[in-house]
């Protein structure tokens, strides 16, 4: 997953929308894809992909309904709110007549009733049209959980969104000072290519390249670990510098595979299928299609919502496509023992394929730049999510809990595990595995299966949401919830017996 989109609300066209999508899914996740691929297969990697593509717009489209759902019901408050208002303004003038309105109905009719809400869904007082699923709101997915679930499911939504980020920054925090690692170690002689460094080979003297990626995680958590303690922001022009240079490496690794593909050197012949490293490609797959927990701040502000439903699903193909090319012309190119888990450091020490010293260091040190301005966000994220789920009405936190003990709570466990380890592939396919199919999957599913029971009572059942997705039968919401099931339960027996061979 990318970093976050525009921070402003500020409308924008649905093409725009599109290209936002296209930065937000197509981030980290994509540059560990290329080793998942080499693993398990190449058949097996392109059907995995497709069908987990597929699954992942299927759930985009829940969201979206649901987020039309929740702008109807908050609508639908809003109108019995104006009713109470206009029941007491009149009751001045009611009480002495009998024909009045107050004494005209009985005290038990509801103030809103389902017919009601239909003739005045048509006319608003002034008398225009409105149509009250239009999505005109943000409604983040933790507000959407407070309105369509019990206290359990919210505090089970706000564990996964809070342990899903905590995997984020753990990514993040690893796969800069691996990049560091990476270029200040002097892996830029054209004689490396066919080399595969060990944690223990000397980086300067005595210094073992671990030792060297623990320095770069140390500066690396004292120069961006303060930002935990305040507020960050992603500004709009550091989004574009920072999209920029993200397709700008990407398109040039993309071309110097080709061209190496083309030339008939690549050394890549990848097997066509190992099941061994499917648990990890389906982490990694799951994690590289995240973008359910952002699509309010996605969605909302496009200007005309009409078409939403059909950019969404040719943003999935093209970014399908864009996984497929990618991922395909490196394992075609690179011998699959070679890939890096980090797929830009396989252009750093390898002469054949760039012998531009400039260029080998811009896509050396690339995600540095592109990560380094994420981590702040996602820090910050995460630091309110924790305050959210321990929140309680009318109560407030001592300064201490609120500047100290939650940014520590925050920072300190991501930290730790990339200290631990440094294995992305390993880290991207454990949060995309078990986090990542609660954040795409199961909670999806659950928010539009109630938000569907929570309407039908106040719009009744002719009413016609706009924004309602293609699989509107309850059976594509129990396929979502029973693979999701079943993946957790794969991925876990795998890990159990991976470590009971060992």
């Amino acid at each position: 997953m990318a970093g976050g989109i525009t921070e402003t609300g500020e409308p924008y066209s649905a093409f725009v929308g599109l290209v936002y999508m296209f930065n937000l899914i197509v981030g980290t996740g994509a540059l560990t894809m290329p080793k998942a691929f080499a693993t398990a297969g190449w058949v097996v990697s392109l059907a995995l992909i497709s069908f987990l593509g597929f699954m992942s717009y299927m759930t985009t489209t829940f969201v979206i309904e649901a987020m039309a759902a929740a702008n109807a019901q908050l609508r639908w408050k809003r109108r019995e709110q104006e009713e109470i208002n206009d029941s007491d303004s009149t009751s001045d003038y009611s009480d002495d007549d009998g024909m009045g309105r107050g004494r005209s109905e009985p005290e038990t009719k509801p103030i809103l009733s389902v017919r009601e809400y239909r003739d005045r869904s048509v006319h608003e007082r002034s008398g225009g049209h409105v149509d009250h699923f239009d999505i005109a709101e943000r409604v983040e997915m933790g507000q959407m959980a407070s309105m369509f679930f019990n206290k359990v499911g919210v505090n089970m939504f706000y564990i996964c969104i809070i342990v899903y980020l905590y995997g984020d920054l753990a990514i993040y925090a690893a796969a800069v000072p691996i990049s560091l690692m990476e270029v200040a170690c002097g892996n830029h002689s054209c004689s490396a290519g066919s080399v595969k460094y060990n944690d223990t080979d000397p980086c300067w003297g005595s210094v073992t390249r671990k030792d060297a990626y623990r320095v770069f995680l140390s500066m690396f958590t004292v120069l961006l670990g303060p930002f935990t303690f305040f507020n960050a922001q992603k500004t709009k022009y550091l989004q574009i510098l920072t999209s920029l240079m993200r397709w700008i490496a990407f398109t040039m690794m993309i071309i110097l595979a080709l061209i190496r593909i083309g030339k008939g050197t690549g050394e890549g012949t990848p097997p066509v299928a190992t099941l061994s490293g499917v648990p990890n490609l389906f982490g990694v797959c799951v994690y590289s299609f995240m973008c359910q927990h952002s699509l309010p701040s996605l969605v909302t502000p496009i200007s005309d919502k009409k078409r939403v439903g059909t950019l969404v699903f040719a943003d999935y193909v093209l970014i399908l496509g864009f996984y497929v090319l990618l991922s395909f012309t490196a394992i075609f190119c690179f011998k699959s023992s070679l890939l890096h888990d980090m797929y830009t450091l396989n252009f750093t020490d390898n002469c054949d394929v760039l012998n531009i010293p400039f260029l080998r260091y811009f896509l050396g040190l690339f995600p540095v730049f592109t990560i380094s301005t994420n981590f702040p966000i996602i820090a910050v994220t995460l630091r309110n999510n924790w305050k959210t789920l321990f929140h309680r009405d009318g109560g407030t936190y001592p300064w201490v809990v609120d500047r100290v003990v939650f940014p520590l709570i925050t920072l300190v466990p991501p930290i730790v595990v990339a200290f631990c380890t440094h294995n992305l592939e390993s880290l991207v396919g454990i949060t995309g595995a078990y986090a990542g199919t609660g954040i795409q999957y199961i909670v999806p599913a659950c928010l539009v299966y109630y938000a569907r029971r929570h309407l039908e009572p106040v719009v009744g059942r002719d009413a016609v949401n706009k924004h309602r997705s293609p699989f509107r039968h309850a059976f594509w919401v129990w396929f979502v919830l029973l693979w999701a099931g079943s993946c957790l339960m794969f991925v876990t027996a795998n890990i159990i017996l991976t470590d009971t061979k060992k």
